[in-house]
């Protein structure tokens, strides 16, 4: 069985999407409908700017949303998926590559999405950091019990968590983690600690934006990031994706739950193959690929 995965923030690159543009009129066409909606070129951005440029959250968001969701238009008859996810923002892109919401509405979802999220981030500094080479219980433990907000918030493969909150708790709970024996407890650069309460302001914000859409049900059930588990129901499917912002994206689970469920290839839609390297951390002799169109 084919579980197709779409990635987050972080797998963007410059030129990412421009083959699409080049070489067919479909997908030409999507990008300039793109650009339109969201009101400046972001294919300018895309194909030749800056990594700096590409990092600006009300870009990379929709970037990595354009690429993937086009690509997977362009596979056609090829995308038979017995069941998709996406990590984080990729939770958006899986959706409307399984025909449960349209290409603009889910585009005007991620740019207010990213929005949102900028403007949260400017309420109260935040951040996020990668703990490597402890297990989640631990991790869990730490997080617990620091008086600051500090949160698991991204469950990417066994021994990889990234922790979620106030930059004066990040950094207590990265001195914690080395003392409790973490390879690392690097700090990462984002513009804030997405994935915890923090981020609550964004969640009210989109809420309203997710209940006014129109949301269909998928050709596949979807498994999302907030518990792990496989939905086809569109209640639950908009109940889920309003909680994603303020949750863990519960990724380890996920893959766990799709191989469990019957999955047998994992095909990566998307820039790059960072999920790929998550799959084959859950199990190493899983088939894993990257979508190419012919």
């Amino acid at each position: 069985m084919k579980a197709y995965i779409f990635p987050g923030q972080g797998a963007q690159f410059v030129g990412m999407g421009k083959d699409l543009y080049d070489q067919s009129d479909k997908a030409r066409e999507l990008f300039e409908r793109a650009n339109e909606i969201l009101g400046f070129r972001i294919t300018d951005i895309m194909f030749d700017g800056t990594g700096e440029d590409l990092k600006q959250t009300n870009v990379t968001q929709p970037a990595i949303f354009l690429h993937s969701v086009i690509l997977a238009k362009e596979l056609g008859s090829n995308f038979k998926p017995h069941m998709v996810a996406g990590h984080s923002l990729g939770e958006f892109s899986a959706l409307v590559a399984a025909n449960a919401i349209s290409f603009e509405d889910g585009l005007r979802l991620v740019a207010a999405r990213a929005n949102a999220m900028q403007k949260a981030c400017e309420i109260q500094p935040s951040t996020m950091a990668a703990i490597l080479g402890l297990d989640d219980f631990t991790v869990e433990d730490i997080c617990q019990r620091l008086t600051e907000v500090v949160v698991p918030a991204n469950y990417n493969c066994p021994g990889q968590l990234v922790i979620s909150g106030t930059i004066e708790g990040i950094d207590k709970a990265c001195e914690l983690m080395t003392a409790a024996g973490a390879k690392r407890a690097l700090k990462l650069n984002v513009g804030g600690a997405f994935h915890s309460p923090l981020m609550e302001a964004a969640r009210v914000e989109l809420q309203a934006a997710i209940e006014a859409t129109t949301i269909s049900e998928p050709i596949c059930p979807i498994y999302q990031n907030i518990d792990a588990k496989a939905y086809t129901d569109v209640a639950s499917i908009k109940h889920n994706l309003i909680s994603q912002l303020t949750g863990a994206v519960k990724w380890t689970q996920t893959v766990k739950h799709m191989l469990e469920d019957g999955a047998t290839s994992f095909i990566e839609v998307g820039p790059g193959i960072v999920l790929q390297g998550l799959v084959k951390k859950v199990d190493r002799s899983i088939e894993t690929s990257s979508a190419t169109i012919s």
